[in-house]
């Protein structure tokens, strides 16, 4: 399995480093590794939605 650093991750997704950081501590990227201390995420993995965002549900109406 290929992985990226949390710096091509933030490229990638296009948030900052720390956000991937801390996506990475709350274990919300799937099979995402410590490795010392820098974090190794698969290369296949997506970003995980933001929590501070409430998404409508498509039957809702306005």
């Amino acid at each position: 399995m290929d992985y990226i650093s949390v710096k091509e991750a933030a490229k990638k997704w296009g948030v900052s480093e720390r956000w991937v950081q801390k996506f990475c501590m709350e274990d919300r990227i799937p099979r995402v590794q410590r490795f010392g201390r820098s974090w190794m995420i698969p290369k296949d993995a997506v970003r995980p939605d933001d929590l501070r965002i409430k998404h409508r549900k498509e039957n809702e109406d306005a």
